[in-house]
């Protein structure tokens, strides 16, 4: 598919969202057109499944007579193997086709107000479908990966309408123009239906304004922590994302390499949790291959034993946590002697992934800048992490304004446990390379490229990048400011006094005659002249 015609797609999807924005915040309706999304995709993945099955047998998994003896073998057998390798399962009538158009008809045909049963059996259906669809995995390896992931799809909701029948009308409005949309599932190159999703999770998140960071890491970011954490690499082992939002950032470093063994990640909140379990799936991930955990990582964390070969975040910046003295002796954070303070947990997320990283890793997180250079227990965590380990590989200052809700500047810090150049420390200064955008800042292809590279080759470049020796970083007393490092004062160009001072003689002049053709002009109409 085309640029151009992936365009034409989300303009499609934005405007079928567009059905029911108005109707609510950007936060509920995301959540009915991305289930609906999904529902249509693993209802597409399934049918295709099916009709290869059925093939030998000249069937298509439609044709499929539920209530026949013959169609029940069949849809017995197609069970069996969707839930195995698909990891769920759905009937020939519950595919969104059929629901969709039941809802179709629904739109051509004017209802009697007496008719309920007509008025109601969408929302009806589509309860029962999505329950159906979770029921199928229940006691199988998919289970997990399922269990309440259409929670959020509040199908009786009155924001969805004040009446059954205004809410009915609607969901069936909404699936009758994705029905009409070809994802294109058969073409397996193309990752049609993955970018769309990707898209329409960005637009959510703008519209969402400060709760975006919750869920959603610009493209332009995501990259960059992404090519970095991949450093060299073809292939990695596993990676972790400790706050994976709606997963995006595991997704993004799947694309930097050929094959990704396993991801990891754990989200707090439930409903951006069920986004990602949707995001793995719908990128076809399969479900053996990835392990999204809900829970408080810094409280409750969910992948003890990890040690994941690349690692990537982007954590609330300068959230509170309990800093109970018990986390003392948790393995995370016992070698640093202190504890982040309660009120910036932002060290505490790093030493969290820190304990999670491979000897042979590359972790990259988005911190604010104060990490950097703020005192107390966090100078003293950063002066661990330098002196005593020598893990701080990489420290690159991002302009400011360019996260939803937002305008701080940040920084990326890349962390390795076995450093290549292990001599310094390289600073890169990018706070003043981007592209303004209406009031956002934007990174450019050109932007995000400059900045890879130069980590990549550990270059220096004027006003831009400084190798830093652990000498130098030790005379700041571990301070990590970059400014201390990457010098971009620009100097004005010297002034020549006599230079000006002609330029004020010429104005003078003109100044002069300007004010006599003034005057002239007052005679001639008979006025006072201003001066």
């Amino acid at each position: 598919m085309s640029e151009d015609q992936k365009k034409q797609l989300e303009k499609k999807l934005w405007a079928i969202a567009n059905l029911l924005r108005g109707k609510m915040d950007a936060d509920d309706y995301r959540n009915y057109i991305l289930g609906f999304i999904f529902f249509k995709y693993l209802s597409e993945k399934l049918h295709i499944y099916a009709d290869e099955i059925l093939a030998p047998d000249n069937l298509t998994y439609e044709q499929l007579d539920e209530n026949s003896d013959n169609g029940k073998l069949y849809i017995e057998a197609v069970r069996k193997a969707c839930v195995k390798n698909l990891g769920y399962f759905l009937k020939p009538t519950e595919l969104f086709t059929s629901i969709a158009q039941k809802g179709n008809n629904l739109n051509e045909v004017e209802t009697n107000d007496n008719d309920e049963a007509k008025q109601f059996f969408i929302i009806e259906d589509l309860e029962r479908i999505l329950t159906n669809i979770e029921q199928s995995t229940m006691g199988t390896d998919s289970e997990d990966d399922f269990v309440r992931l259409f929670e959020d799809l509040d199908l009786t909701s009155s924001k969805l309408g004040r009446t059954a029948k205004a809410q009915n009308e609607i969901i069936a409005k909404i699936l009758t123009h994705l029905d009409q949309i070809d994802f294109q599932l058969k073409n397996s190159d193309s990752d049609l239906l993955g970018d769309a999703y990707e898209y329409l999770i960005g637009e959510f998140a703008a519209g969402a304004g400060k709760k975006a960071g919750e869920f959603y890491t610009p493209q332009a970011v995501s990259t960059i922590l992404a090519k970095i954490v991949t450093t060299r690499k073809t292939r990695i082992k596993s990676v972790y994302d400790p706050t994976c939002g709606s997963g995006s950032l595991l997704l993004r470093v799947a694309r930097e390499v050929v094959d990704v063994g396993f991801f990891y990640g754990q989200e707090l909140n439930r409903t951006t949790y069920n986004l990602a379990r949707m995001n793995m799936i719908l990128h076809d991930v399969h479900y053996s291959k990835f392990d999204i955990k809900q829970e408080d990582t810094l409280e409750e964390p969910q992948h003890e034993e990890l040690r994941a070969e690349a690692i990537v975040a982007n954590p609330p910046f300068s959230a509170k946590w309990s800093a109970k003295s018990i986390f003392s002796t948790d393995d995370r954070f016992s070698q640093y002697g202190k504890l982040a303070p309660k009120t910036k947990a932002d060290f505490a997320f790093v030493q969290h992934m820190v304990h999670h990283l491979d000897e042979n890793g590359i972790m990259a997180t988005v911190l604010p800048h104060g990490v950097l250079f703020r005192g107390s227990s966090e100078a003293h965590i950063r002066r661990y992490l330098i002196e005593d380990r020598n893990y701080i590989d990489a420290v690159i200052g991002l302009p400011a304004n360019i996260f939803f809700g937002t305008g701080i500047p940040t920084c990326i810090l890349v962390i390795k446990k076995c450093r290549e150049v292990d001599e310094d420390i390289l600073f890169i200064d990018a706070s003043n390379h981007f592209e303004k955008q209406g009031k956002d800042n934007k990174l450019l292809p050109e932007h995000i490229d400059a900045i890879v590279d130069t980590y990549k080759e550990r270059l220096v470049k004027d006003k831009y990048s400084y190798k830093a020796t652990l000498k130098e970083i030790a005379e700041n007393d571990y301070n990590l400011n970059i400014p201390r490092y990457v010098d971009t004062f620009e100097e004005e160009e010297p002034i020549d006094i006599n230079t000006v001072a002609q330029e004020i003689q010429v104005l003078d002049s003109e100044l002069a005659k300007t004010d006599s053709q003034i005057a002239d002009f007052c005679k001639q109409l008979n006025i006072e002249t201003p001066f």
